[in-house]
């Protein structure tokens, strides 16, 4: 993960590179390695010097249910009066004209969008993907890593933490 307050000094930074350092700890899922360096952070321990790193990474694909096409009209219709609904309401506020008319044209035209963006990908699967899914990167286990000139007393630290 990328963090908006990380030192642009610090090695690692721009082209990606292989982690470094000695493992400190090793966690079945990222809370659990997050909680260590949080733990580490609260016993005022430099966390600068510790990275998570995940390991035997696995892409995992979820099923969230089956699409059909009154599902695929249905969200089509919904996303694209939603999104009618801020252009009718913006066209309305920037015109002199009348906003309920905007409103109007706005939502039509949306849903007309709505379901033509909705429906084309779903009829060019032809069948082949009729359910809806989410995708996620995953590991196997997270190992926090720690500078070599620390490590042994991160080490001792995440000892005293029962995760």
């Amino acid at each position: 993960m990328t963090n908006p307050l990380s030192q642009p000094g610090r090695p690692g930074q721009g082209l990606p590179t292989p982690p470094s350092g000695w493992p400190i700890g090793s966690y079945p899922t990222y809370a659990e390695a997050q909680k260590a360096v949080d733990y580490l952070s609260d016993q005022e321990f430099s966390v600068q010097d510790v990275t998570i790193v995940g390991v035997d990474l696995m892409q995992v694909e979820r099923v969230l249910g089956r699409l059909t096409w009154p599902k695929v009209i249905g969200g089509g219709v919904v996303s694209g009066a939603w999104l009618g609904l801020f252009l009718g309401l913006v066209l309305g506020i920037f015109t002199n004209g009348n906003i309920l008319g905007a409103l109007i044209i706005g939502i039509i035209g949306g849903v007309i969008f709505g379901l033509i963006s909705a429906a084309i990908p779903y009829a060019a699967t032809k069948g082949q993907r009729d359910f809806a899914s989410s995708m996620q990167l995953v590991a196997g286990r997270y190992d926090v890593l720690c500078e070599p000139k620390s490590a042994e007393k991160a080490r001792d630290m995440l000892a005293k933490l029962s995760i």
